[in-house]
């Protein structure tokens, strides 16, 4: 189950996050920067700050997440929201280091993600670093959005930096908090439903984005090797670890295809190809959070909602019809199995049949030329 990334960034699991999380969380109490520490002088601030709490985000996905948990008590700036932009090489502008600089709370991923915005961040900030609850380091996957338990991880840990900045707004971002937990428990359990019903689930990745998410939902990484490897050391994929793929895709080892819009490539649209003329279902999945979602929850449900429907096209259709209502029947029946591409509601496309992506590849005994 190789986790993979960009070049400088040979990415590796964080092989139990749970397990992490309980781990690191005396650490974070007396961590440098993060929302325990320099208790006097967060006490004299709390004395004479007032008004919507100023939180800068480095990425919409953790942005959103604070304005669930702080409500109208926060004014969240998030930096980094465009589903078209390479966030691995993003360089912020000089405005957006000015605003992480005048941040009271700088909220990032860390891992490697976002490093600019960790430095950026003036002296007496707090940070809230999902990195830091994980115990993930650089190397490590850093797409913990998709990691339920860093997503539990980063709510409670938003929701006490908050406390802490207005300690009169407790109650307030408890009760937020309560109802975010609420949602994800849900969403917890439509992931468990799934995978109690649905046995040797597989899918292979054209790019590492979602790993802890089809981790979270009981699939197991069939992304041959040598290629994980390759685009994990930033490198241009051999044509025998491209072929490896393909093939792997047209015996069927892979059950569906994660295709990460934000790391296009030839290589990438030759799979999509194989996967269409495979009949091998492909979700693209974005990185930033699509602009149409507001909550985290919302676009993880959603994507999560899109893979049910790939991987078993008839799944959910009982519980509408036992629910007796056209628009449930309707949304159960988004996924045609015999389209070539069927939108979803998250954004992403759900691709099966022949996909004209792919007629550059060569899926026989001759090596394609993934530079092509």
């Amino acid at each position: 189950m190789g986790a993979f990334g960009m070049q400088l960034r040979s990415w590796t699991p964080v092989r139990s996050l749970a397990a992490a999380v309980a781990a690191v969380g005396l650490l974070l109490v007396s961590a440098c920067g993060s929302a325990s520490d320099d208790d006097g002088r967060a006490q004299a601030q709390e004395e004479t700050r007032t008004g919507a709490i100023e939180v800068v985000s480095s990425v919409n996905q953790w942005g959103s997440l604070a304005k669930e948990i702080g409500g109208d008590a926060v004014d969240v700036t998030s930096i980094l929201s465009s589903t078209g932009v390479d966030a691995h090489d993003f360089e912020p502008k000089t405005s957006d280091l000015a605003k992480l600089s005048r941040a009271e709370i700088v909220v990032a991923n860390g891992a490697g993600y976002d490093t600019w915005a960790t430095k950026s961040r003036g002296p007496d900030a707090t940070l809230v670093s999902a990195a830091q609850i994980v115990g993930a380091m650089d190397g490590d996957n850093p797409h913990l959005w998709f990691s339920k338990d860093a997503r539990a991880g980063m709510a409670k840990e938003m929701a006490d930096a908050f406390s802490k900045a207005r300690p009169k707004q407790r109650k307030r971002f408890a009760a937020n908090l309560k109802a975010w937990q609420q949602r994800e428990h849900e969403l917890d359990e439509r992931m468990a439903s799934f995978a109690d019903t649905h046995d040797d689930l597989t899918y292979g990745a054209t790019e590492s984005v979602a790993y802890y998410l089809m981790s979270d939902m009981s699939f197991s990484d069939a992304t041959p090797k040598g290629y994980a490897q390759a685009v994990a050391n930033g490198g241009e994929v051999a044509p025998a670890d491209l072929q490896t793929f393909q093939k792997a895709i047209e015996k069927g080892d892979v059950g569906i295809l994660i295709n990460n819009t934000q790391e296009a490539s030839d290589a990438t649209n030759m799979l999509v190809g194989t996967a269409g003329r495979s009949d091998v279902p492909v979700v693209d999945i974005s990185e930033q959070m699509p602009d149409d979602y507001d909550t985290l929850v919302d676009w993880i449900g959603a994507l999560s909602d899109s893979i049910f429907t790939a991987v078993d096209p008839d799944y959910g259709k009982d519980s509408a019809d036992d629910a007796g209502t056209d628009t449930g029947d309707e949304k159960a029946n988004t996924t045609d199995p015999s389209s070539e591409s069927s939108g979803n509601a998250d954004g992403s496309q759900t691709q099966t049949g022949t996909d004209d992506a792919g007629d550059t590849g060569d899926t026989g005994d001759t090596q394609p030329d993934p530079g092509r």
